[in-house]
């Protein structure tokens, strides 16, 4: 939340020359509504069933940069579905997510404590974000238009491994 993967992901789609898709704007095209009401009036399980739906079909027909929700790494099935793809992990301290987000927009998992909530995520989530990653780039401190050149330097470097 607040790495900025969907401003990244538009600058680096149009430096690649390929379209740019967010799964989680699938998801909120499928359904008609937000994310936040999803988990209010359906609940996290019933989101992350859509998340999941939503990430296959996009992995199944985007040729592009596609960005996914924070969330979307939780499931073993999403992981190995990236395995092998060009993944990029942005990274970011909560300090910066703050300074960023102000993590006072419609979060539905950050609705109480957000600071401490936000710790937690990511404490849980880290490891799954550097196990599907192929690079990791810190976001802390960079402008998109540097984050998207550090990624693209990245794979560049990586296809010549």
């Amino acid at each position: 939340m607040g790495s900025g993967k969907s401003t990244v992901g538009e600058l680096l789609a149009d430096r690649l020359g390929v379209p740019f898709r967010d799964t989680d704007a699938d998801v909120v095209a499928a359904e008609g509504r937000e994310i936040s009401d999803i988990f209010v009036e359906d609940g996290e399980d019933h989101f992350r069933a859509l998340e999941r739906a939503a990430v296959r079909t996009a992995v199944a027909e985007h040729r592009g940069v596609l960005a996914l929700g924070g969330g979307a790494v939780l499931d073993d099935g999403t992981r190995a579905l990236l395995s092998g793809l060009p993944v990029v992990y942005l990274s970011l301290d909560v300090e910066e997510a703050v300074r960023r987000t102000g993590l006072n927009q419609a979060r539905p998992l950050l609705a109480v404590n957000p600071r401490r909530q936000w710790r937690e995520l990511m404490e849980a989530r880290r490891p799954l974000y550097v196990e599907v990653a192929q690079v990791v780039v810190a976001t802390d401190d960079h402008t998109p238009e540097e984050i998207a050149q550090t990624i693209l330097d990245a794979l560049e470097l990586k296809d010549e491994s």
